[in-house]
């Protein structure tokens, strides 16, 4: 019976000894392949850095240049202002143009008058002429102005020839009659003139 203890307890003894190799042998196995698995991740996260860093210059790049875009805002708005300011100060110089040129046919009439009348000393026709001066008075505080063309050359930009007929006292492409005064508006054309314009000396 000894004999057999001895012999169940060698082989108990035997068996501890191949479970303690096969468990560290076990765990030799798994220390070793688990070493390797950290490098990848180092290896990986080397090439995102690389790719980073090879970003950021594109980046910095491709940003707007704020200080820029908001000097040409700024040059713009000062170009918009300026030009609604112009153009309000132009709505208010020839507002009154079409009531303006409403008027001149009175104007035209009453110097008509004046020239046809005979006796310029006539009490009538210094009213006339008073009333006349206080009409012209009241268009040029608005701006409006007639222009002389008699002995001026032909200006197509101001003038309307509506007849060509011989001179003894004007060269010919002058002016030798004015039909209808020309008129400004405050240094704008408000109104042509019609003219007559002299061909030269004719044949006697």
């Amino acid at each position: 019976m000894s004999e057999e203890k001895k012999e169940n307890e060698s082989a108990a003894e035997n068996a501890a000894d191949t479970a303690d190799k096969k468990a560290g042998g076990e765990e030799q196995v798994a220390a070793s392949e688990g070493e390797p698995a950290a490098e990848p991740e180092k290896e990986a996260a080397e090439p995102e850095k690389e790719a980073a860093a090879g970003k950021a210059p594109e980046q910095a790049k491709a940003e707007p240049d704020w200080k820029d875009m908001y000097a040409r805002t700024l040059a713009d708005f000062d170009n918009y202002r300026k030009r609604t300011a112009r153009d309000r100060e132009e709505l208010v110089k020839f507002a009154t143009s079409d009531a303006v040129k409403d008027m001149l046919p009175t104007a035209d009439n009453l110097m008509i008058a004046l020239d046809q009348a005979k006796d310029k000393e006539d009490p009538f026709v210094k009213g006339v002429r008073l009333a006349y001066e206080g009409f012209l008075k009241s268009l040029k505080d608005h701006g409006a102005e007639p222009f002389d063309s008699v002995g001026e050359s032909l200006d197509p930009s101001r003038h309307e020839a509506i007849a060509t007929l011989p001179s003894e006292t004007i060269k010919e492409g002058r002016i030798s009659a004015e039909i209808k005064r020309g008129w400004m508006l405050n240094g704008r054309l408000l109104r042509a003139a019609q003219v007559v314009v002299s061909s030269g000396k004719g044949q006697k």
